[in-house]
């Protein structure tokens, strides 16, 4: 098989050569749209066929959003406890102690916050174990988390805990556009007292490894966002450029790591340079959502770089105001799914040719 692509297209990556992918799906909050943009996706028949699928969460939620939608089930059902090897298709690890957050509840509680971390912990057991291929996770609610007394604000935080991972960093895909931030929910005026040169550095070691291990690109270019105005203009608007982020760069540049910048944001998001890097790593929140939301709102998904394990998600909440309503885009899950599939069969394909019995 053929590594050496620049950017995953739209086209299929699973071959003949290569088993597809299993790929886990965590339901999320069960009173969130989470049951209904899984079922949506999932019954896209593009989709289904780029994997096989292990849904981890209540099998009657899933049923009543089919129901609504009137899509036909195409999943089958086992307990949890009882999901083993999935030779092809889709099944509903059902957590049927759960049974009564099935009712529309439309609002964070307790009983939802366990019920949505349980999902999550056997799913991340899963990959830890390599039973699994990667996971997708569906919309959690904060709220709900801190009523089940989990103090792990989200999903990266959790997953960073619990594989044990120091470095982890956020980053969102659609399509060519990867974008890895240096810093995430952190207010603006605090961004002078956490920002350092192993501050900016991560990402984009981060972001390159993903790059070549997930994407399959050999030889990666990344492009580095400025943190001022003009990208500072050689200190006039401030020079966390010259002080904090070229240094992180000429470390990256050292451990082989092919960065050019810091570009002013303001025209690094344009299509004519976009196209010349195959992702970039922005300073702050906003500066790198800005640019995804714009060109990319029902496409994006959240990636999780630094984990041992592939972990997508939707990019969005639980919208518990259009719950039953039959109203939830399923785009941003499609396109989490896909990505995992896509990202795992590259994976799963370098393994194997690095493997003693790929070598022969």
């Amino acid at each position: 098989m053929n590594l050496k692509l620049r950017h995953l297209g739209p086209e299929p990556l699973c071959g003949d050569v290569v088993e597809k992918p299993l790929i886990g799906i965590t339901m999320g909050e069960p009173a969130g749209i989470g049951p209904e943009v899984i079922v949506k996706a999932l019954a896209d028949p593009a989709v289904r066929a780029q994997g096989r699928f292990i849904i981890y969460g209540l099998h009657e939620l899933l049923a009543y959003a089919a129901d609504a939608a009137e899509v036909n089930p195409f999943w089958f059902r086992m307990p949890h406890e009882e999901v083993g090897h999935i030779a092809s298709g889709v099944v509903v690890a059902d957590f049927d102690e759960y049974a009564a957050l099935t009712a529309p509840l439309k609002r964070p509680t307790a009983e939802g916050g366990y019920a949505s971390l349980r999902f999550l912990a056997e799913a991340q057991s899963a990959a830890t174990d390599q039973r699994i291929d990667a996971i997708v996770t569906g919309p959690i609610h904060k709220v709900s988390w801190k009523m089940a007394g989990c103090k792990n604000p989200g999903h990266t935080e959790w997953l960073a805990q619990a594989c044990d991972t120091r470095r982890v960093t956020m980053a969102f895909v659609a399509g060519r556009l990867r974008i890895a931030l240096a810093s995430t929910h952190v207010a603006i005026s605090a961004i002078p007292n956490v920002f350092t040169i192993g501050h900016v550095f991560q990402p984009i070691d981060l972001l390159h490894h993903a790059l070549v291990n997930w994407f399959g690109i050999e030889n990666p270019k990344i492009a580095v966002a400025g943190l001022n105005p003009h990208a500072g203009e050689e200190g006039r608007f401030g020079d966390e450029e010259t002080r904090i982020i070229k240094p992180a760069m000429l470390m990256a540049g050292e451990a082989g790591i092919e960065v050019e910048g810091p570009f002013p944001a303001d025209t690094l998001f344009c299509p004519n340079r976009l196209g010349k890097y195959d992702g970039v790593v922005a300073m702050y929140h906003d500066q790198g959502l800005i640019p995804v939301k714009l060109l990319a709102f029902n496409e994006a998904v959240n990636v999780t770089l630094g984990l041992p394990i592939i972990r997508t998600s939707v990019d969005h909440g639980t919208a518990f105001d259009i719950v039953g309503q039959n109203l939830a885009d399923p785009g941003s899950m499609k396109a989490a799914i896909t990505l995992a599939c896509r990202m795992a069969t590259v994976r799963n394909a370098t393994r194997k040719a690095a493997s003693p019995a790929g070598q022969k």
